[in-house]
């Protein structure tokens, strides 16, 4: 009998399929002789929409308002359903005995499989992939050691009651929002506290005061000394400290105290997801979700690194024995950093990161063994790589030693203040760069405790206090994960949605809320903007994940939840105005138009939900990049045929003509992505690559 083995992506799947040796190769599957490969895309399966239920939910009606299932259906999704058939045609074969789930190892992977499953109404023995890494070790070990998929039942309910608890929510709520204010306005139980804590940092910003302040800075002999009062640098007054200045001036300064104190820092730990998206964002200004893009490429195209979407940084205690291993899977790129720990025969110093307890699903993200090449690696792929394998490294190199040295002057009953810091050890900062306030720059060590030393110029610097700075992706996700917002794996999605349904802007780094928003978070209910609320309802999922939860009760309070929700909104009394709504009116239905921004520039839509008129306000914008400013370029049609033009520099360009074209450099990336790696002893030209493309086209 052969085994079933469904996994979440075609690229996934051709790499299983390779290393379980299925050399048949068809259009749904791949097979061998005791495997069959076959792959979803993504979720083939979805919860039922409201008319699927009843025709009249098509319409949007708030007095149809709450729709509640009693139970919730399934459907299969109508873009991928030639998919499912082909799974469902595998899963009645006689010679098909068990099903191996080879899903991503994570609650959404087991929900794409366990729906396929209950809608085939598979009644065979389920097991579990569970790995990882995508190399060829792991994938073999995996295979050796499949799970029984009764193990992960748990997990499913988890998966299940957070899809039905969004679909209630989320659908009713944003139906509810909009059908009363008759603007598409979209709520949900993560995006909608994500949005108020933007909004609360833009009301701290706005009710910001700024304040006058001065701090005064001496020489002390030669060195350079600030005056401080248990600990604040910082005068309010400009009378305090003009009275301050003089008092110091050409006066003697007696040295009270000489304070030294070695401290250490401790090594970092690896990071998880969300550590390193916010890691990200700071030194290259990526938005969490191309993180994640990018993280996904180097697990599952390149293999370097292992599982993405976990919450661990620890690793168990087995993996201390693959060290070695992968500190000579970096070698090629990192021989400097890594031959100190191969001499130590991979020894890490930091013992604390094995930890089993703190290993939930997947341990933290670290490098695989596979060899590196970084020639293959794209610019964006090579920096984040480097992330981790430089905190990687920090494992195997001692802690960073350092001594504060603070000396404390007495003049005339004020308090002047010098410091010096030396390195003891540089430990690990040796692979992660040590700060720049690191080293000292100033020496105190000739000083002599009661010694008199005379102060010379005294200066006053006059500052104003500043507001906080608005929510960078970095310090949103901290607040997120702070919160038990959302999971790892979600929180990326929900930042992109509070972005693309205009109710937050992405400028310069930094997260600022809309028109839109602000009116949004005032008329959706309490209850739901408090990040409390979310977070005790992600606590529940992560105990029914554990089998320590109740499904049933749980799924019985969102429900009575979503009740109360719309009901709120029903007898709402709030008003709201469109933020984008102009004085243009609907040329088909007399209603005033509405301004988006969308990629392909400004347009105008119809206010009126049963009308779909939309236009162009401004030119269409093409993918081409203007040669000068490298803005997108406007797209055109004239007498000669398309052209591009940049207003901003007033660049005009011809269109080339489609079959003149040749292959851009994203496209020479992707035929090499996609033919090099399965045909090992092809020419990796480019000629050669296009060659395989036509051939696979016949």
């Amino acid at each position: 009998m052969k085994s079933l083995v469904l996994a979440e992506k075609p690229s996934v799947a051709r790499e299983l399929a390779r290393v379980l040796g299925c050399n048949k190769t068809h259009k749904s599957y791949f097979e061998g002789n005791q495997y069959i490969v076959t792959w979803a895309l993504g979720h083939l399966i979805e919860l039922k929409m409201p008319e699927n239920y009843d025709p009249k939910y098509k319409v949007w009606k708030l007095e149809e308002l709450p729709i509640i299932p009693d139970k919730m259906g399934l459907k299969v999704i109508k873009q991928t359903s030639h998919q499912f058939k082909a799974i469902e045609h595998l899963a009645e074969r006689k010679d098909v005995g068990e099903f191996i789930i080879a899903t991503d190892a994570g609650r959404e992977g087991e929900l794409v499989a366990r729906w396929i499953l209950q809608r085939i109404n598979w009644k065979k023995p389920i097991k579990r992939l569970w790995i990882s890494s995508q190399t060829d070790r792991a994938i073999k070990d995996g295979f050796k050691n499949l799970k029984p998929g009764k193990q992960f039942e748990d997990l499913y309910e988890s998966a299940v009651c957070r899809a039905e608890a969004d679909w209630l929510i989320g659908l009713n709520v944003s139906r509810a929002l909009t059908t009363k204010f008759k603007d598409p306005l979209s709520a949900g139980r993560v995006q909608t506290p994500t949005l108020a804590m933007v909004l609360e940092r833009e009301d701290e910003i706005n009710k910001f005061v700024p304040k006058e302040y001065w701090t005064i800075q001496a020489k002390v002999g030669s060195l350079n000394a600030e005056w401080e009062l248990k600990g604040e640098k910082r005068i309010f007054s400009k009378e305090k400290a003009e009275q301050i200045q003089k008092k110091l001036f050409n006066k003697k300064a007696i040295l009270k105290s000489l304070d030294r104190k070695q401290k250490s820092e401790p090594q970092p730990l690896p990071y998880d997801l969300t550590e390193l998206q916010r890691d990200a964002n700071k030194r290259f200004g990526f938005s969490a979700k191309k993180t994640s893009n990018v993280l996904q490429g180097l697990y599952e195209q390149h293999k370097l690194v292992t599982y993405p979407r976990t919450d661990s940084r620890y690793l168990t205690t087995d993996m201390e024995a693959t060290m070695a291993d992968r500190l000579q899977g970096i070698m090629s790129g990192y021989r400097d950093e890594a031959k100190p720990a191969l001499a130590q025969k991979g020894k890490v110093q930091t013992r604390k990161v094995f930890n089993n307890e703190k290993v939930t699903d997947h341990h933290a993200i670290i490098p695989t063994e596979e060899r590196l090449h970084l020639a293959d690696l794209s610019p964006d792929e090579r920096k984040l790589y480097d992330l981790i394998v430089r905190r990687f490294l920090a494992l195997f190199y001692p802690a960073y030693q350092y001594e504060v040295v603070h000396a404390n002057f007495d003049v005339e009953g004020e308090s002047l203040s010098a410091r010096e810091t030396n390195i003891l050890e540089l430990g690990f900062k040796k692979v992660l760069g040590k700060d720049e306030d690191d080293a000292g720059t100033q020496s105190l060590g000739h000083l002599e405790k009661g010694k008199s030393y005379s102060v010379g110029q005294v200066n006053m610097n006059k500052k104003m206090t500043e507001p906080p700075l608005r929510l960078s992706e970095s310090d949103i996700l901290a607040k997120m994960e702070k919160f038990g917002l959302g999971t790892p794996a979600t929180r990326a999605e929900i930042i992109e949605r509070i972005i693309s349904s205009e109710v937050v802007e992405r400028q310069n780094g930094r997260l600022y809320p809309t028109k839109k928003g602000k009116q949004l978070i005032d008329l959706v209910n309490d209850e739901l903007t408090s990040p409390e609320l979310t977070a005790k309802w992600e606590k529940e999922l992560e105990e029914i994940a554990r089998g320590k939860g109740e499904p049933k009760a749980f799924k019985k309070r969102i429900r009575e939840q979503t009740a109360r929700l719309v009901s709120e909104i029903k007898t709402s009394d709030k008003t709201y105005r469109a933020h984008n709504l102009t004085g243009s009116k609907c040329p088909e239905c007399g209603e005033f138009m509405k301004e988006r921004k969308t990629k392909e520039g400004r347009i105008l839509v119809c206010s009126s939900p049963e009308c779909s008129f939309r236009k162009h306000k401004d030119p269409k914008l093409s993918q081409r990049r203007c040669p000068q400013c490298h803005k997108r370029m406007e797209i055109h049609n004239g007498k000669a045929g398309a052209y591009f033009q940049c207003r901003r520099c007033n660049v005009v360009e011809k269109a080339e003509d489609k079959k003149k074209k040749g292959v851009s450099k994203r496209e020479e990336r992707k035929l090499k992505e996609k033919y090099s790696p399965s045909q090992e002893n092809f020419g990796t030209s480019l000629g050669d690559l296009l060659k395989a493309a036509m051939e696979d086209k016949d």
